[in-house]
C-alpha cells in the first residue's frame, strides 16, 4: 500500500501542483527511508524546473529540465504534500523540496519504506532503467485476456500470486487481487496453468473495472493512506471481501475465509469463487 490506484491519484495531483515549479532549496532531516536520502543535497536540484509528473506501476516519476528525474515509490506508509514549509514539520517528515512559489514538496514515511532519489531518463517523456524489468500496465490495451492466458501456461503456483506478479502486470497489489478475483469467481487457490481463457478474460476486465473505479474515487484507504491533499481514498467503502473474514458473502451468504498466500491475507468466498 499504495497501489497503483493511489499512486495514480498521487501522480496526478503532483502533477498539476508541480509542472513549471522551480526547485530552490533541499532539505534533508533523515540519513535515509529504504535508500539513502542525502545525496538529495548534492544532487544540484536548485534551479532545475519541474516539466512533467507521470507514473509507471506503483512508481512516479517527476521529470526535470536537465534530462533527469525524481523516483519516488511510496512503500506501505508514504505520504506526500505540497503545502506551505510554515506548517510545522511532522515527526515522520523526510525531506522538503522548497519550491518557487513559496510552497514545499514534502515527503512523509512513517516506516521508512518508500523510496525519493534522482534518477537518470533516457530521453524526454521515458522512463529510468530501474523501471525496465515491469511488466505491462493493467489499464492499456495490452493487458488483456489473450495476454494473460499466455503468460499462465504452465505456470504453478496460485493464481492471486501470478496477478500480482509486477513482471506480468504492475500495480496490482494484494486489495486489488483480492476484489478482482472474487468479482471474475476466481478462487486465489486456484493454480495459475488451469485457469481457462475464458477466466483469463474475466479476470482482466474485472481488473481494469475496479481499478478505474478506484483512482475515481481516490484509491483506498486502509491504514496510511492519504491523498496529496490530506483526503482518505473512498473506494474502501465498495470493498466486497477484501478484510471481511467472517462476514457474510455480498452474492451468497456464505462466510467469508481467509488464507495466507505468498505472506498476504487472501479472502474469498468459498461458494462464488470456484
Amino acid at each position: 500500500m499504495p497501489e497503483l490506484p493511489e499512486a495514480e491519484n498521487i501522480g496526478r495531483a503532483l502533477k498539476r501542483a508541480l509542472v513549471e515549479r522551480r526547485i530552490v532549496k533541499v532539505e534533508v532531516f533523515t540519513p535515509a527511508m529504504r535508500e539513502p536520502l542525502t545525496p538529495l543535497l548534492s544532487a544540484g536540484l536548485e534551479g532545475c524546473r519541474i516539466i512533467d509528473v507521470r507514473r509507471r506501476a506503483r512508481y512516479v516519476v517527476v521529470e526535470l529540465d536537465d534530462g533527469r528525474g525524481l523516483l519516488m515509490h511510496f512503500g506501505m506508509s508514504g505520504v506526500v504534500r505540497v503545502e506551505s514549509p510554515e506548517v510545522p514539520r511532522r515527526k515522520h517528515e523526510h525531506v522538503f523540496l522548497h519550491l518557487d512559489d513559496g510552497r514545499a514538496f514534502r515527503f512523509e514515511c512513517t516506516r521508512r519504506f518508500s523510496v525519493l532519489k534522482v534518477c537518470e531518463l533516457p530521453r524526454p517523456g521515458g522512463w529510468p532503467s530501474e523501471l525496465d524489468a515491469l511488466g505491462v500496465e493493467p489499464l492499456t490495451d495490452a493487458f488483456n485476456g489473450n495476454y494473460l492466458y499466455e503468460k499462465s501456461r504452465g505456470r504453478t503456483g496460485c493464481v492471486k500470486n501470478f496477478i500480482m506478479n509486477n513482471e506480468i502486470v504492475v500495480g496490482i497489489g494484494n486489495i486489488y487481487a483480492t476484489e478482482t478475483l472474487y468479482a471474475s469467481e476466481v478462487s486465489p487457490l486456484r493454480e495459475t496453468g488451469s485457469v481457462t481463457r475464458e477466466e483469463c478474460s474475466r479476470i482482466a476486465e474485472c481488473a481494469k473495472r475496479i481499478l478505474a473505479r478506484a483512482i475515481e474515487l481516490g484509491g483506498t484507504s486502509i491504514s496510511d493512506f492519504l491523498n496529496v491533499d490530506g483526503s482518505e481514498g473512498k473506494f474502501a467503502l465498495e470493498l466486497a471481501v477484501y478484510g471481511r473474514k467472517g462476514q457474510a458473502c455480498p452474492k451468497c451468504g456464505e462466510r467469508i475465509e481467509m488464507r495466507k498466500l505468498g505472506g498476504r491475507s487472501s479472502c474469498f468466498c468459498p461458494v462464488c469463487q470456484k
